[in-house]
């Protein structure tokens, strides 16, 4: 494929699988060389700059809301662009990745959009990364089909707005390789889907919708709306095309949402509550603080003071300057043939949905389609409006609202929990998997990120559960061995040999003993599983 002239210095390392061709054209290979070539570099400054910064954190303290960008902060003349008209009403989302099967169900869901994720809920091998562009290519032209132990799948006249999740910052791809380096994970991703498809949506009243993952800095989302710019440019498409919704999910990126917002007012209308990533995040950020552990993850609910702060922070910036708040993932899904629990699941959306709708937001994630008449019913009682940007929360957020601890208990059956699911979670995406229902919750990357930080920082403050144990090495260690038995017992002899089990147990139990808190477990995971 490197031969051809505007393909020189690219090679593509990954298996072609037959229809990869239409997907790898030197056309898309070259536009996504080129944005690599102009990027990269500002990619690894802030990539570098993260790890700067929370070496600082560790060492100093958060700082919270920068005082160098507070001139943006108190100017109130400024506001992002409004909204296309099919993104103006977005009640209801549904997210999940991006195989056949998921697109054409997603799409038919009868939810306002579909996030297509080929971040989390994606395991990034290279056959999922691939196909993943194909069934998005063969959605936006209306041609994608499945045929499926008997049954057939083709999408409904009336579907949902496509908006594409790309790989955050700190991924690779490593099976394409640009001057001898690897290209991004976010540009592989959106290059490939924004040159096949931004003129096919535009023609179709839509457009070429993203939702941008993990950002912790300002400078990072300047870093996408130069990409977007230069991207519209190579397609010779104007200014505000692109259209981007950002999760607010890390805890830096939150006391900078408005300068997020700042950066890409060209090209924004949305910001997310990415709330498991956002508790990820604080974890993470406060790695070495032993004054900020968290109860145990089932303790800590969007109504504990800090998470509901975060949530109407997210709200009132948003609708200040004219751009839409988006709710987050209840993790709740249906339980097949057991009407109890799916009452109590149902419940739990409900008083979910209903606390956002109340609350400001313009809409909400669900997982599962069975989910999407239930927020939906919510939406539509509390939010009869298209949206609702009139909505803006009382007062202010301060570092105090945003970074206190809740208090909450800390147990033996939390800490075997973290591992169980850690455990299921990573054994899944080593299969290839990045949303996985374990336990009657839809789970991606986040659950196991918030299991892992959340042990190694009980281990490296010494932390006592609530019976008294001290977590420490020999205790994760004890139970990690429990919850692998566990694991047999629930799949079987068989499944549990082949699963990759065994394997997700070591490496999870590696990164929570590790000495240094690793940033991400995907980039060691996908070193060692699937890079090759």
């Amino acid at each position: 494929m490197s031969s051809h002239p505007a393909l020189e210095g690219v090679r593509i390392t990954g298996a072609m699988q037959p229809g990869y061709e239409t997907i790898l054209t030197p056309e898309a290979l070259a536009f996504v060389a080129q944005l690599h070539r102009m990027y990269e570099p500002t990619r690894q400054s802030l990539l570098r700059a993260r790890a700067q910064r929370q070496a600082w954190i560790n060492e100093e303290g958060f700082i919270g809301f920068a005082p160098e960008y507070s001139a943006i902060r108190d100017d109130r003349t400024w506001a992002v662009r409004p909204a296309p008209a099919d993104l103006a009403d977005r009640r209801v989302e549904i997210t999940g990745p991006c195989d056949r099967k998921m697109v054409i169900n997603a799409l038919n869901s009868g939810a306002r959009c579909f996030m297509a994720c080929l971040e989390d809920a994606s395991a990034p091998t290279w056959d999922v990364m691939v196909q993943g562009q194909v069934n998005l290519r063969d959605a936006v032209a209306g041609t994608i089909s499945l045929e499926d132990k008997g049954k057939s799948y083709k999408l409904n006249d009336k579907t949902a707005v496509l908006i594409c999740r790309p790989r955050g910052w700190h991924l690779d791809e490593a099976h394409m390789i640009v001057d001898g380096e690897r290209v991004a994970g976010a540009i592989f991703d959106f290059g490939l889907y924004f040159f096949h498809n931004a003129k096919v949506l535009l023609a179709k009243g839509s457009g070429p919708y993203f939702y941008l993952p993990k950002l912790e800095h300002s400078l990072e989302a300047r870093l996408w709306n130069n990409v977007f710019i230069s991207a519209q440019s190579m397609l010779s498409l104007p200014l505000g095309t692109i259209r981007a919704t950002v999760l607010i999910e890390t805890l830096p990126g939150a006391f900078m949402a408005e300068e997020i917002l700042y950066e890409l007012r060209d090209h924004i209308t949305a910001l997310n509550c990415g709330r498991w990533d956002y508790i990820f995040s604080y974890i993470k950020t406060f790695q070495a603080d032993s004054t900020k552990l968290l109860p145990d993850r089932a303790a800590v609910t969007m109504s504990v003071p800090f998470m509901a702060a975060y949530a109407a922070h997210v709200v009132r910036v948003c609708h200040r300057r004219g751009a839409h708040a988006m709710g987050g993932m209840s993790a709740f899904i249906p339980v097949k043939d057991d009407e109890a629990a799916n009452e109590k699941a149902f419940a739990a959306v409900t008083a979910d949905k209903e606390r956002e709708a109340k609350l400001g937001h313009d809409g909400t994630w669900v997982a599962h389609p069975g989910l999407v008449p239930v927020a939906m019913a919510v939406f539509d009682r509390l939010m009869p409006t298209p949206n609702q940007l009139h909505v803006i929360p009382p007062g202010e957020a301060t570092l105090d609202d945003l970074v206190t601890p809740p208090p909450g208990p800390r147990t033996l059956a939390g800490l075997a929990n973290n591992i169980n699911v850690g455990i299921g979670y990573v054994a899944a995406w080593l299969r290839g998997q990045g949303a996985v229902p374990l336990h009657n919750l839809m789970e991606d990357a986040a659950t196991a990120e918030i299991s892992r930080t959340q042990l190694w920082q009980w281990r490296k403050a010494g932390a006592k559960l609530d019976s008294g144990e001290t977590v420490d090495a020999a205790l994760i260690s004890r139970v990690t061995e429990e919850q692998l038995d566990a694991w047999k017992q629930a799949v079987g002899d068989n499944f549990f040999a082949t699963g990759k089990y065994k394997d997700a147990a070591e490496l999870f139990r590696t990164l929570v003993l590790a000495d240094r808190l690793e940033p991400f477990l995907t980039n060691p995971a996908y070193e060692y599983h699937f890079a090759k």
